[in-house]
Protein backbone atom coordinates (compact mmCIF):
# COMPACT_ATOMS: atom_id res chain seq x y z
CA UNK A 1 0.00 0.00 0.00
CA UNK A 2 1.46 3.39 -0.95
CA UNK A 3 1.39 6.19 1.58
CA UNK A 4 -1.44 8.06 -0.13
CA UNK A 5 -3.67 5.03 0.46
CA UNK A 6 -2.67 5.00 4.15
CA UNK A 7 -3.59 8.69 4.36
CA UNK A 8 -7.02 8.02 2.81
CA UNK A 9 -7.99 5.39 5.38
CA UNK A 10 -10.57 6.31 8.00
CA UNK A 11 -8.24 5.62 10.93
CA UNK A 12 -5.27 7.20 12.66
CA UNK A 13 -1.64 6.58 11.76
CA UNK A 14 1.91 7.63 12.66
CA UNK A 15 4.48 8.80 10.12
CA UNK A 16 7.87 10.35 9.51
CA UNK A 17 8.07 13.58 7.55
CA UNK A 18 9.81 11.69 4.75
CA UNK A 19 6.71 9.49 4.30
CA UNK A 20 4.48 12.38 3.27
CA UNK A 21 3.97 12.76 -0.52
CA UNK A 22 5.47 16.19 -1.15
CA UNK A 23 4.48 16.23 -4.83
CA UNK A 24 0.79 15.93 -3.88
CA UNK A 25 1.12 18.73 -1.36
CA UNK A 26 2.73 20.91 -4.03
CA UNK A 27 -0.26 20.30 -6.32
CA UNK A 28 -2.65 21.36 -3.54
CA UNK A 29 -0.59 24.50 -2.84
CA UNK A 30 -0.69 25.44 -6.52
CA UNK A 31 -4.45 24.92 -6.73
CA UNK A 32 -5.07 26.85 -3.50
CA UNK A 33 -2.92 29.70 -4.79
CA UNK A 34 -4.87 29.74 -8.05
CA UNK A 35 -8.18 29.63 -6.17
CA UNK A 36 -7.15 32.49 -3.91
CA UNK A 37 -6.39 34.70 -6.94
CA UNK A 38 -9.92 34.37 -8.36
CA UNK A 39 -12.32 37.29 -8.36
CA UNK A 40 -15.71 37.26 -6.64
CA UNK A 41 -17.54 36.94 -9.97
CA UNK A 42 -15.47 33.95 -11.21
CA UNK A 43 -17.87 31.36 -9.83
CA UNK A 44 -17.35 28.81 -12.58
CA UNK A 45 -13.56 29.01 -12.31
CA UNK A 46 -13.76 28.55 -8.54
CA UNK A 47 -16.05 25.56 -8.95
CA UNK A 48 -13.70 23.92 -11.46
CA UNK A 49 -10.68 24.38 -9.20
CA UNK A 50 -12.54 22.89 -6.22
CA UNK A 51 -13.56 19.87 -8.32
CA UNK A 52 -9.89 19.28 -9.11
CA UNK A 53 -8.67 19.97 -5.58
CA UNK A 54 -11.16 18.16 -3.33
CA UNK A 55 -11.65 14.42 -3.06
CA UNK A 56 -15.45 14.80 -3.12
CA UNK A 57 -16.89 18.16 -4.09
CA UNK A 58 -20.66 18.61 -3.86
CA UNK A 59 -21.96 21.23 -6.35
CA UNK A 60 -23.12 23.38 -3.41
CA UNK A 61 -19.62 23.77 -1.98
CA UNK A 62 -18.79 27.46 -1.48
CA UNK A 63 -15.39 28.46 -0.09
CA UNK A 64 -14.33 32.07 0.35
CA UNK A 65 -10.66 32.90 -0.21
CA UNK A 66 -8.25 32.77 1.41
CA UNK A 67 -8.35 28.99 1.69
CA UNK A 68 -5.52 26.58 2.38
CA UNK A 69 -5.23 22.83 2.72
CA UNK A 70 -2.46 20.24 2.79
CA UNK A 71 -3.61 17.82 0.08
CA UNK A 72 -7.23 18.41 -0.92
CA UNK A 73 -7.93 14.81 -1.97
CA UNK A 74 -8.82 14.00 1.65
CA UNK A 75 -11.55 16.67 1.88
CA UNK A 76 -15.09 15.47 1.16
CA UNK A 77 -18.20 17.67 1.06
CA UNK A 78 -21.58 15.92 1.02
CA UNK A 79 -24.10 18.74 0.54
CA UNK A 80 -24.31 22.49 0.97
CA UNK A 81 -21.03 23.61 2.55
CA UNK A 82 -20.44 27.30 3.28
CA UNK A 83 -16.82 27.81 4.27
CA UNK A 84 -15.95 31.40 5.09
CA UNK A 85 -12.73 33.42 4.85
CA UNK A 86 -9.32 32.15 6.00
CA UNK A 87 -10.19 28.51 6.60
CA UNK A 88 -7.29 26.05 6.94
CA UNK A 89 -7.79 22.29 6.56
CA UNK A 90 -4.81 20.06 7.38
CA UNK A 91 -6.16 17.00 5.62
CA UNK A 92 -3.45 14.43 6.28
CA UNK A 93 -6.45 12.16 7.03
CA UNK A 94 -9.98 12.29 5.62
CA UNK A 95 -12.14 15.28 6.51
CA UNK A 96 -15.85 14.62 6.00
CA UNK A 97 -18.08 17.70 5.85
CA UNK A 98 -21.79 16.93 6.01
CA UNK A 99 -24.70 18.68 4.30
CA UNK A 100 -25.65 22.18 5.44
CA UNK A 101 -22.31 22.81 7.12
CA UNK A 102 -21.53 26.41 8.06
CA UNK A 103 -17.86 27.00 8.81
CA UNK A 104 -17.10 30.54 9.96
CA UNK A 105 -14.02 32.70 9.26
CA UNK A 106 -10.66 31.59 10.64
CA UNK A 107 -11.62 27.98 11.39
CA UNK A 108 -8.85 25.36 11.41
CA UNK A 109 -9.60 21.65 10.89
CA UNK A 110 -6.35 19.92 11.86
CA UNK A 111 -6.04 16.17 11.34
CA UNK A 112 -2.28 16.27 11.80
CA UNK A 113 -0.25 16.45 14.98
CA UNK A 114 3.37 16.20 16.08
CA UNK A 115 5.01 13.77 18.48
CA UNK A 116 4.76 14.94 22.09
CA UNK A 117 8.19 13.57 23.02
CA UNK A 118 10.65 16.30 21.94
CA UNK A 119 13.34 14.18 20.29
CA UNK A 120 10.73 12.39 18.19
CA UNK A 121 9.18 15.72 17.24
CA UNK A 122 12.60 16.99 16.16
CA UNK A 123 12.96 13.88 13.97
CA UNK A 124 9.74 14.79 12.14
CA UNK A 125 7.52 12.07 13.62
CA UNK A 126 3.84 12.93 13.57
CA UNK A 127 0.32 11.60 13.86
CA UNK A 128 -2.94 12.01 11.97
CA UNK A 129 -6.60 11.17 12.60
CA UNK A 130 -9.78 11.81 10.56
CA UNK A 131 -12.33 14.54 11.28
CA UNK A 132 -16.07 14.11 10.73
CA UNK A 133 -18.50 17.03 10.70
CA UNK A 134 -22.02 15.62 10.49
CA UNK A 135 -24.99 17.29 8.75
CA UNK A 136 -26.31 20.70 9.87
CA UNK A 137 -23.27 21.70 11.95
CA UNK A 138 -22.23 25.32 12.48
CA UNK A 139 -18.63 25.97 13.58
CA UNK A 140 -18.07 29.48 14.94
CA UNK A 141 -15.27 31.89 14.02
CA UNK A 142 -11.66 30.99 14.86
CA UNK A 143 -12.53 27.57 16.27
CA UNK A 144 -10.04 24.70 15.95
CA UNK A 145 -11.15 21.09 15.44
CA UNK A 146 -8.46 18.50 16.22
CA UNK A 147 -7.84 15.13 14.61
CA UNK A 148 -10.01 12.21 15.67
CA UNK A 149 -13.04 14.40 16.43
CA UNK A 150 -16.64 13.88 15.28
CA UNK A 151 -19.10 16.75 15.67
CA UNK A 152 -22.65 15.41 15.85
CA UNK A 153 -25.57 16.34 13.62
CA UNK A 154 -27.05 19.79 14.16
CA UNK A 155 -24.57 20.95 16.79
CA UNK A 156 -23.08 24.44 17.14
CA UNK A 157 -19.46 25.06 18.14
CA UNK A 158 -18.87 28.43 19.78
CA UNK A 159 -16.39 30.94 18.39
CA UNK A 160 -12.80 30.41 19.51
CA UNK A 161 -13.39 26.88 20.80
CA UNK A 162 -10.77 24.12 20.67
CA UNK A 163 -12.55 20.84 19.94
CA UNK A 164 -10.36 17.91 21.00
CA UNK A 165 -13.11 15.40 21.88
CA UNK A 166 -16.28 14.21 20.14
CA UNK A 167 -19.32 16.47 20.45
CA UNK A 168 -22.78 14.83 20.48
CA UNK A 169 -25.65 15.76 18.19
CA UNK A 170 -28.00 18.66 18.84
CA UNK A 171 -25.99 20.70 21.33
CA UNK A 172 -24.18 24.01 21.73
CA UNK A 173 -20.57 23.40 22.81
CA UNK A 174 -18.00 26.07 23.66
CA UNK A 175 -14.61 26.67 25.21
CA UNK A 176 -11.06 25.41 25.41
CA UNK A 177 -11.28 22.50 25.71
CA UNK A 178 -14.72 22.51 24.08
CA UNK A 179 -17.53 21.23 26.33
CA UNK A 180 -21.28 20.89 25.93
CA UNK A 181 -23.05 24.00 27.19
CA UNK A 182 -26.65 22.90 26.58
CA UNK A 183 -29.01 21.14 24.19
CA UNK A 184 -30.57 22.98 21.27
CA UNK A 185 -34.34 23.23 21.82
CA UNK A 186 -37.40 24.74 20.16
CA UNK A 187 -36.80 27.85 22.26
CA UNK A 188 -33.87 28.55 19.90
CA UNK A 189 -36.22 29.00 16.91
CA UNK A 190 -36.11 32.59 15.66
CA UNK A 191 -39.57 34.14 15.41
CA UNK A 192 -39.61 35.80 11.97
CA UNK A 193 -42.88 37.54 12.75
CA UNK A 194 -41.17 39.70 15.38
CA UNK A 195 -40.65 43.28 14.21
CA UNK A 196 -37.27 43.61 12.52
CA UNK A 197 -34.62 45.01 14.82
CA UNK A 198 -36.12 43.56 18.02
CA UNK A 199 -34.20 40.30 18.07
Amino acid sequence: MDFKEIMKQNRGYCSKHTDMPAELQLKAKELCWEYNQTGPSEKEKRSNILKELLGTCHPLTFIEPLFRCDYGFNIHTHGLAVINYNCVILDTSPVYIGANAFIAPGVCLACSGHAVFPTQRAEGIGTSKPITIEDDVWIGANATVCGGVTIGKGSVIGAGSVVNKDIPAGVIAVGNPCRVLRKITEEDIINLSVEQGNF
